[in-house]
């Protein structure tokens, strides 16, 4: 009978790793170093405590498998320096201040509208105690955004409004209310997805309402909406398309038609307006952008428009109509899960004032960029020149680029923080 040895590893590398193994700190050793004290005031003890633990698994895998070879005090100083790379990482995380190089005025992945001198100081002042829901005449309880809502009813012209946290909370609680539980009527060519996470079936599908597409991506017309409508039909939806456009053979009824045959048939209309355009700004480039007091005018009864766009705010979704919709969107049970907070109150309420007081063009950060003459950002773009060349080391030229379009305010594009 043959007799199997058993055989003995003799690998020199797995044989020195177990040896080596030894070496590796413990997580109380490297939380005991200098560097680690100084790094506890970034990230707090019980994450840096994570983060050290974290580290001493990885350099033992890494001696483990013959990676690291370094033995003593070398470990010990390899482990500091992966433990100070990581919770400073953690350190530089979040939400920091950058230049806005792309071009584009309302940047999604740049916060869009950059705050005025006037909301940022409202702001600062909300953020200590506020009369956010006390009438300070009467002395007794208010409305949350009183004033904010004042100030959106004169300057749109709509018997009512309300304050949402963001645009897609308006669309998800208007449909809510208008249409749960049966049909809303909407053109095939504006079921639209914006900003990469916000798609106008999927809020209509959540909004249990369900959603009958009439026309065709290119064209629809008057009598398809009235062919559509039955006794489920609760509500007639526009949407506005933001940075989507078809050109050419493509059209779609005009509001106030739309209007009198949702009227006719006893039905309310609802338009989501995008960007929320106060006034028409079609002087300083910014085309097929629909004016909300106009919207109003033509028929329309209930309109939601961003706040951190055209209008130059703080995110919101604001809501403007009849009178008899918004104070039913107002007791609804969902508004008080999307009311928005006193600091984005705040932001909205200087803002709207600057609106109405018609200084917008001077006090808006959006709409002063938007308002700059070719001549001015000229002058603007020689001037970063002379200052990143003062020596004339660097070969830079300006180049002249088209006019900003409406399409172009709201394009994610890659960015980094200088």
């Amino acid at each position: 009978m043959m007799q199997v040895n058993p055989v003995k590893s003799c690998n020199p590398v797995m044989k020195n790793s177990n040896a080596n193994l030894r070496h590796v700190p413990s997580v109380d050793q490297l939380l005991r170093t200098d560097a680690a004290r100084e790094l506890r005031g970034l990230v707090g003890i019980r994450r840096l405590t994570n983060i050290a633990r974290s580290v001493i698994a990885e350099i033992r895998a890494l001696v483990r498998d013959g990676s690291i070879v370094t033995v003593g005090n070398g470990l010990l100083g390899e482990a500091v320096k992966r433990m100070e790379a990581s919770a400073r990482s953690e350190g530089q995380a979040g939400i920091k201040a950058v230049i806005n190089a792309t071009g584009v005025v309302l940047h999604t992945n740049l916060g869009r509208a950059p705050l005025s001198e006037a909301a940022r100081a409202a702001i600062q002042d909300a953020a200590r105690y506020c009369s956010v829901e006390y009438d300070l005449e009467s002395g007794a309880r208010g409305g949350r955004a009183a004033r904010v809502e004042s100030l959106l009813k004169d300057l749109s012209g709509a018997e009512d409004a309300l304050v949402v946290n963001n645009c897609a909370a308006a669309a998800l609680l208007i449909l809510t209310m208008l249409a749960r539980d049966g049909e809303t009527i909407i053109s095939r060519g504006e079921l639209v997805e914006i900003g990469g996470d916000f798609r106008v079936p999927d809020v209509m599908a959540s909004s249990g309402t369900r959603m009958i597409e009439v026309g065709t991506t290119n064209r629809t017309h008057l009598e398809d909406y009235r062919r559509a409508i039955n006794s489920n039909t609760r509500l007639i939806m526009r949407v506005h398309p933001s940075n989507y456009r078809i050109v050419g053979f493509a059209s779609s009824p005009e509001v106030s038609e739309l209007s009198s045959l949702a009227h006719e048939a006893g039905l309310p209309l609802y338009e989501d307006a995008g960007s929320g355009q106060l006034s028409d700004l079609q002087k300083y480039g910014v085309n097929d952008e629909p004016v909300v007091r106009e919207i109003v005018e033509s028929g329309v009864d209930v309109v939601s428009f961003s706040g951190d766009k055209l209008l130059g705010s703080a995110q919101a979704g604001l809501i403007v109509g009849k009178h008899a919709i918004v104070a039913r969107l107002r007791k609804h049970p969902l508004y008080r899960a999307l009311r928005s907070d006193k600091l984005r109150l705040a932001a909205l309420e200087a803002t709207l004032l600057s609106h109405q007081r018609e200084v917008a063009d001077v006090e808006v950060p959006v709409i002063q960029m938007l308002a700059l003459t070719a001549d001015e950002l000229e002058q603007r773009a020689r001037s970063i020149v002379e200052k990143v060349n003062p020596t004339g080391a660097l070969k830079l030229e300006l180049q002249t680029g088209d006019r900003l379009s409406a399409a172009a305010l709201d394009q994610p594009r890659p960015c980094r923080q200088p």
